[in-house]
């Protein structure tokens, strides 16, 4: 893939992130929440960082299948060998709850498989970028890119995985989707670990907790949709890690008829 298009990528997360900000830091804002068809909150931050994000990537030749945009159907879908996928404000309800735990997602899919993401957490100014030849990485403290080229982005970011001293097995669960199924599966865990740590978190940054060798595992038995893991998935894929779907040695596929995501597991590679 060419380079140009991460950088791409890497600027809209960045400006998405700062309006999101914007909005969130602003003591007056009621957020102007809406329920969707499924009854999943949207707000303006979840619009105006759609809007940044497809400016930024209508440069590209790509096609883009966002969360807040329109969803064409599969007959001209099926298609798009290669499309971006992006949840323009990942973790709508922690946006809301003012907890900090939401962030930007962007994807590029090729023949159904992440092989570039971006995922950037606003509140924390922490950048996670990855492409299947570069490998993943993890940069703190930035804003925006300004002049720094690739090479200089790299050299500035933590290599992931990074290594782990811990005799703990940690799992990351989501704290705002723990389902029964869920909760069986850590209990198993807990039978077969001596020592077992959990950790919560919202949206995409458990995934990132993975690739980046803070937690073990994520077990996902709940809904999710395409953008909510499709920028991790390829993070978690330049890590040496990969999201199988439950019960299977197969990974999650992209660009489906149906962008339901069935239940997954996030962990090392299977040999």
């Amino acid at each position: 893939m060419e380079r140009r298009y991460i950088l791409n990528a890497i600027d809209a997360a960045l400006q998405a992130g700062e309006k999101i900000l914007s909005i969130y830091n602003d003591p007056a804002s009621d957020f102007q929440i809406e329920k969707k068809a499924d009854n999943s909150p949207l707000t303006i931050a979840d619009r105006e960082a759609h809007n940044i994000i497809c400016e930024y990537l209508n440069d590209t030749p790509h096609p883009i299948l966002s969360e807040e945009g329109r969803h064409l159907p599969y007959s001209e879908r099926h298609n798009w060998e290669t499309l971006w996928i992006v949840d323009p404000l990942d973790g709508t309800k922690e946006f809301i709850k003012r907890n900090g735990e939401f962030t930007v997602n962007i994807a590029l899919v090729h023949n159904s498989v992440p092989v570039m993401g971006i995922i950037y957490l606003p509140v924390l100014r922490e950048l996670y970028f990855a492409e299947e030849s570069l490998g993943a990485y993890k940069l703190s403290d930035i804003i925006e890119r300004g002049e720094l080229s690739l090479d200089e982005l790299i050299a500035s970011s933590i290599r992931l995985p990074e290594t782990r001293i811990s005799d703990k097995y940690v799992i990351v669960a989501s704290r705002s989707h723990l389902s029964s199924e869920t909760e069986s599966y850590i209990k198993e865990k807990k039978d077969l670990y001596a020592d077992v740590e959990l950790i919560s978190s919202g949206s995409s940054i458990k995934i990132c907790l993975v690739a980046e060798g803070k937690a073990d595992v994520y077990p996902r038995f709940a809904p999710t949709m395409e953008w909510d893991t499709a920028a991790g998935h390829a993070i978690a894929r330049a890590a040496g890690k990969e999201i199988y779907q439950a019960g299977k040695n197969e990974p999650l596929v992209y660009n489906k008829e149906d962008l339901l995501n069935p239940w997954f597991v996030v962990e090392n590679k299977h040999s």
